[in-house]
Order: structure tokens, then sequence, then C-alpha cells
């Protein structure tokens, strides 16, 4: 007999330090991205795509993906399975974490960050990766990307929009986001300006 995983995924978002958001799923569309996924609620990949929409964590700061509700897409939204990386989750500043196999043949979450342009691995699972956040990882994972009176500009944000800030936090001028100015953009575009950014930098390198 097979268990789901969302009782320790709903146990692990009941006790998390700061507000999170589950928004409800659509059964239909749950059940269509497990099976496109090949993945069951036995796993927390499978517990948050087949039991929510997805979760807004920290005031939605961080966006991670279910089967998608109200302004936020599914898990398959962005899918390319010819680059063997799944986005499972998007930050208010236009950073996007994918789950995808390391050179070591271990699937981890990977992150791209607006302010260093570059992908990271963080070594961990998404069962790990996800419950760090949940224990309270954001605030020092996010220290010096966030501005007095944060909570309340990015409650304010739509699941699907952004924080563009400029100068950029890639850019010398724009690292204090304290001093920058702020704009609210579709978070697909912010996303798409920081990956188009990184590869028009990495060109004029080489």
């Amino acid at each position: 007999m097979t268990t789901s995983a969302w009782d320790e995924v709903s146990t692990a978002v009941a006790a998390t330090p700061y507000p999170v958001a589950v928004l409800a799923p659509d059964s239909e569309r749950a059940a269509h991205c497990l099976r496109e996924l090949g993945i069951t609620t036995t796993s927390w990949l499978g517990a948050v795509v087949g039991h929510t929409g997805g979760l807004l964590v920290d005031h939605g700061w961080l966006r991670i993906l279910g089967s998608g509700a109200e302004a936020l897409p599914d898990i398959l939204d962005r899918a390319e399975p010819a680059s063997g990386a799944l986005p499972v989750a998007y930050d208010v500043l236009g950073g996007m974490y994918v789950w995808a196999t390391n050179p070591a043949g271990r699937p981890t979450i990977r992150y791209f960050g607006p302010d260093v342009l570059d992908w990271e691995d963080l070594e961990l699972g998404y069962a790990e990766w996800l419950h760090a956040v949940l224990v309270g990882s954001l605030d020092r994972f996010y220290g010096t990307l966030r501005w007095p009176g944060w909570q309340d500009d990015v409650s304010a944000v739509a699941a699907d929009q952004g924080i563009h800030t400029f100068p950029p936090p890639w850019s010398k001028e724009g690292k204090d986001l304290s001093t920058v100015s702020r704009a609210v953009v579709a978070l697909s575009e912010l996303v798409s300006l920081h990956q188009d950014a990184a590869r028009q930098l990495s060109g004029q390198d080489s």
C-alpha cells in the first residue's frame, strides 16, 4: 500500500515560521501533471502537484509550482523535456529553481539568481529543499536581496507578477535593494530578462 507524502508536507507547512498560502488544486489538472511527469503523490514533488495549485511562501516571495491555480501556472507551463530540467519555483525578483540531474547523476535543485546571473547547484533533492524552505531558510538565503518594507510590497504583487529593480540586482549599483527603483512586471518577462542578460554578458566574456 502506497502512502501520500502530503501529510508530511502539510505538517511542515503548518509549522513554518512565515505565512504560506496553499492554493487549491484542480483535480483534473493535477492528475494530468502527475501523469505527464510520471510521478505519484508518494514523493514530496508529487504531493505538491497532486494536492495543491501551488504554494505562495513568505508573503508570496517564493512561488512553488503545483498543478496551477489562480494566477500561478502549473508545473508543466515552462517545462522543456529536452533540457532535462524541470522548473519548480520562482521568486518575486525573477530567480528560478529547477529540478535537474547533476553531473554525479543525482537529481538536485538548482537556482538561477538574479543577483549573480548564474546557476548554483543547491545539492539538495526536492524534498530536502522544500523542507529547508518551510523550516525557515529563506530569511538567510535572501538576506542580501530584501529591503525595508518588502513584506507589504511583495504581498501586493500577484502570483504571476514580479518586482523589477533598477539598477538590476546583478550590477554594482543595484546590490542595495533599498536604494533602487522598483516596478511590478509580468513574472515571465522578468525571468526572461535576467536569462537574456546572462546570455549577453556570457557572450561578451567569451
